[in-house]
């Protein structure tokens, strides 16, 4: 359980002021999906290690001070990178479940209390572009055939 400010192995990035925490197993897939992320507009929190603090019910996502503006390109290299500002998460990906379903249930995952809804990984170019929709607008719960 967090209670106080803790690390996690995990990236960030921020759109429209709402940051996406992006966990997973080192391979998995969190700094390329971040960088695409980022080629669409969003801004590098942090890359591998994200700060979390809760803070009135909320959490918020910073980056520790040595990896600030700073993310790995796998087999390009460490590449440079506008950090953003400490961000509130409004969402968590969790890049070790790869999603199965269509129309997926609602799932969520807990830091400090602090519930975030929770989507798996999705294995399709449309993936990153969904991300961002979802941090402007959310997710509406009707369904569609």
């Amino acid at each position: 359980m967090l209670e106080a400010a803790e690390t996690v192995h995990a990236t960030t990035v921020a759109f429209a002021g709402k940051a996406v925490l992006i966990r997973g197993a080192s391979g998995s897939g969190k700094s390329a999906l971040a960088l695409e992320l980022m080629a669409r507009g969003a801004l590098l929190v942090a890359d591998d290690r994200t700060i979390l603090t809760p803070r009135n019910g909320q959490l918020i996502a910073s980056c520790p001070e040595p990896i600030k503006g700073r993310i790995e390109a796998r087999f390009l290299g460490i590449l440079a990178a506008d950090p953003a500002p400490p961000t509130l998460i409004a969402l968590a990906i969790d890049m070790d479940h790869t999603e199965t379903e269509r129309l997926p249930p609602l799932r969520t995952v807990h830091y400090a209390d602090i519930p975030l809804p929770l989507l798996h990984k999705v294995e399709k170019p449309h993936f990153a572009a969904s991300i961002l929709q979802y941090l402007r607008s959310g997710r509406s719960e009707e369904t569609h055939d």
